[in-house]
């Protein structure tokens, strides 16, 4: 006898996943129009981190499951991003400064 979990938890379903991949599909659309208007080519970083931004805390809640699973996990991820993200900053200084004097 095999049996199906029938504990699907507060797992969404489908028509939830179709919105959010559409939502995905929108932003990176949003992202390649940025990038081709003219008149926001000063602003072009600052959008277009928000735009990512966005893109990548829909795909992180939905598609990793953290929004669903237990905050220990959360926790867990956000803190090696936290790392990554000063260890990228780092990096960035570190070429400016060396570039920028030489």
């Amino acid at each position: 006898m095999s049996e199906s979990p029938e504990n699907t938890g507060d797992h969404p379903g489908t028509n939830v996943y179709l919105i959010v991949a559409a939502f995905l599909t929108v932003l990176t659309a949003m992202e390649v129009t940025v990038f081709y208007v003219r008149a926001l080519k000063p602003a072009l970083p600052p959008v277009l981190l928000l735009l990512s931004g966005a893109k990548f805390a829909l795909v992180v809640m939905f598609y990793m499951h953290l929004k669903f699973d237990s905050v220990a996990y959360s926790a867990i991820f956000l803190f090696q991003l936290f790392f990554a993200v000063v260890i990228i900053i780092s990096l960035v200084m570190l070429f400016a400064t060396f570039l920028g004097s030489a």
